[in-house]
């Protein structure tokens, strides 16, 4: 179906209901986080012709609407709400009520129909559920061993070390899980199995990258740095020339990446160690190098996965 026959929905996800509008319609209807009013949804967007449902992600609210949609054959896009935000404010909408939103995200997916969008994939959802767990109970327990007393009463002493244990079993639970997951698809599998071919990744990293950037291996190089959040951007105006800067991307990605690939520069991977002494040599920032080489790094996870290959030094080296 060509894009200008298509009828776009936006539907504002809460957690005791949802705001659906079509636009080309001019009609909003709200519906409430019952069975009843799902099937009362999707007969609604069936009524209006509705072939793509567009929704922000909401933390997790929106995954058993688009669930819901789909099984009815409604294709369902998952969309960034700073973006549609953004829209909106560019759009000169200072107002912001549900019904605005769904309004606002309609228009947002009707004027940027072509933006390319992650097919549905079941099997990486539960992986990156399970992934973006692990990280959330790694994250509590680093805050809870950086807040422990070391001279508090004893009952308070034991009260952390319990819950420090506690935390060490769910998340070897968790990545015993992650483990499964990924071999349960085999996709997945030789995806992580490339990724941790290279010198300095480990397991986590790998699952993280195979979970939350699936674009790996089929999107451009610049388009795969850019998802990470590590492509340089201009800032020039007339004559200035600004420094060039990183910003946006999957920050909890980047993140992931940060502290492996520093390894990797600095110790375990000789293309990526030599890349980096290079950098530096030449003057650049230790921070400004490392970036570098996270960039590089993803270029050449994206050629390896695109081919199919493990890691070779002789083949991926860098100039």
């Amino acid at each position: 179906m060509a894009q200008a026959d298509r009828v776009v929905a936006g539907v504002d996800v809460a957690k005791g209901k949802v705001d659906a509008c079509v636009r080309a319609l001019r009609s909003c209807q709200t519906f409430q986080n019952t069975a009843e009013d799902r099937r009362k949804l999707v007969a609604w967007l069936r009524r209006c012709k509705v072939t793509l449902a567009v929704m922000e992600a909401t933390g997790g609210y929106e995954r058993d609407w688009a669930k819901v949609l789909r099984a009815a054959g409604i294709e369902v896009r998952i969309v960034d709400p700073k973006r549609v935000r953004a829209f909106a404010l560019s759009a000169g909408c200072l107002a912001k009520n549900d019904t605005i939103d769904a309004e606002m995200i309609a228009w947002f997916a009707e004027t940027f129909s072509e933006a390319p969008s992650q097919a549905h994939d079941a099997a990486r959802e539960e992986l990156l559920a399970l992934v973006k767990a692990r990280k959330a109970l790694v994250d509590l327990r680093t805050r809870l061993q950086g807040q422990q007393p070391r001279a508090a009463p004893t009952p308070v002493q034991k009260a952390y070390a319990r819950s420090l244990k506690s935390l060490a079993t769910e998340i070897a639970k968790l990545e015993t899980a992650i483990a499964a997951t990924v071999k349960a698809t085999p996709d997945s599998a030789e995806r992580f199995e490339i990724i941790e071919s290279v010198p300095g990744l480990g397991g986590t990293v790998s699952a993280t990258l195979v979970a939350g950037l699936p674009e790996l291996g089929q999107a451009s190089d610049k388009i795969a740095a850019a998802l990470v959040g590590i492509a340089p951007y201009d800032d020039d105006s007339g004559d200035r020339r600004g420094r060039r800067h990183i910003q946006g991307g999957r920050r909890w990605v980047r993140n992931a990446l940060y502290m492996p690939c520093l390894g990797a520069a600095t110790l375990n991977n000789p293309v990526l160690k030599a890349f980096y002494r290079r950098l530096i040599a030449k003057g650049k920032a230790p921070k400004v190098a490392l970036v570098a080489c996270m960039r590089k790094l993803i270029v050449i996870l994206n050629t390896m996965i695109a081919r199919r290959q493990k890691w070779d030094p002789n083949r991926y080296v860098v100039s």
